[in-house]
């Protein structure tokens, strides 16, 4: 049997290789007649390590030039699907891109990594003034609710790169908040000290699991994506880019989510919170929908909940952080 070739791309850091390696297991696990070529490439955001992610761009800082290569006229070059951190695609792709496929989430929280041979176990351990080190305004703006004792410090680069700088005996960091996923997929989740629930930090949008892109209405790809996506994190993560677009949220504000689908009942349950930067204000609500057209509803659920917490106030909190960074 001849084999049919499928073009995957993803971004060239250690971690998105291992993320697109997984998606080319699964499609050849799943056809015997597909043989995947990755293609790794330099994304905006990849080469952009020096300042903070919410001072130079959205979510395109990571997508742009994979997108390019859906349609790249070189037909050696073309790819067939880009795989991303579904938390880094905007929740509003290009015309002529569609989101083909969500693979199953591996962890969708949060987690501390303590200094290797630190003392201390938890945030609730830290001394007053101990430095925090996350690039994400969601998850400083939640840890400075619960936790205003300390400071949060931008950190930015790949998993080993943040490793080294909170590990190194002269850094000014006590700690790092980092993706679970990430650290698990690296095998590296042994430095996790502690891991975060909503009653601590609502997680990312789309966290722990990956978005597939491929150009739109792909017969082809959708009928090779359908077969290794999973339709629980779907709908979960279909629901959390509802309501991200509906209060136009874009990459790095502080939207944080939890939500859970019951594959029996056919219950969604989705919490969500918009918080100010300083985390003294916030809207916290949550939606609980039965679904009978699995997509359509869940992001029918995302619309309603964000509608309930923009009346609410929830968007005047995200103008006024747009307002802010543009000052």
């Amino acid at each position: 049997m001849t084999q049919d070739t499928v073009h995957i791309g993803g971004r060239r850091s250690k971690l998105a290789v291992v993320q697109s390696e997984k998606v080319k297991t699964m499609i050849q696990d799943a056809f015997e007649q597909y043989n995947c070529k990755l293609t790794k490439t330099q994304t905006l955001g990849d080469q952009i390590q020096f300042k903070p992610l919410y001072s130079f761009g959205g979510k395109a800082l990571w997508t742009k030039e994979l997108e390019d290569l859906l349609y790249d006229p070189d037909m050696d070059l073309r790819l067939d699907v880009v795989v991303h951190s579904l938390k880094d695609m905007p929740t509003i792709l290009p015309d002529g891109f569609e989101l083909g496929g969500i693979t199953k989430r591996v962890d969708l929280s949060d987690c501390l990594v303590m200094s290797l041979n630190s003392p201390y176990h938890s945030l609730d351990d830290l001394p007053l003034g101990s430095v925090v080190g996350t690039s994400s305004v969601r998850r400083s703006s939640q840890l400075k609710r619960r936790y205003p004792g300390l400071i949060f410090e931008s950190v930015r680069g790949n998993i080993h790169t943040r490793l080294e700088k909170v590990d190194d005996p002269n850094s000014r960091y006590t700690c790092i908040i980092l993706a679970t996923a990430g650290l698990i997929r690296m095998n590296l989740d042994y430095r996790i000290t502690q891991r975060f629930d909503s009653k601590i930090m609502y997680h990312a949008v789309g966290q722990g699991a990956l978005g597939l892109e491929i150009r739109a209405n792909d017969t082809r790809m959708h009928r090779i994506l359908d077969e290794i996506c999973d339709i629980e994190t779907t709908v979960c993560c279909l629901a959390e880019r509802s309501l991200m677009r509906t209060l136009e949220g874009g990459c790095s504000v502080p939207i944080g989510v939890e939500t859970n689908f019951n594959m029996n009942t056919k219950m969604l349950t989705f919490k969500a919170i918009v918080i100010d930067v300083e985390g003294t204000e916030w809207v916290e609500d949550c939606e609980k929908k039965i679904l009978v057209d699995l997509e359509k509803d869940a992001i029918e659920c995302g619309v309603i909940l964000a509608n309930r917490m923009i009346s609410n106030g929830a968007k005047k909190i995200l103008d006024e952080i747009n307002l802010s960074k543009i000052k």
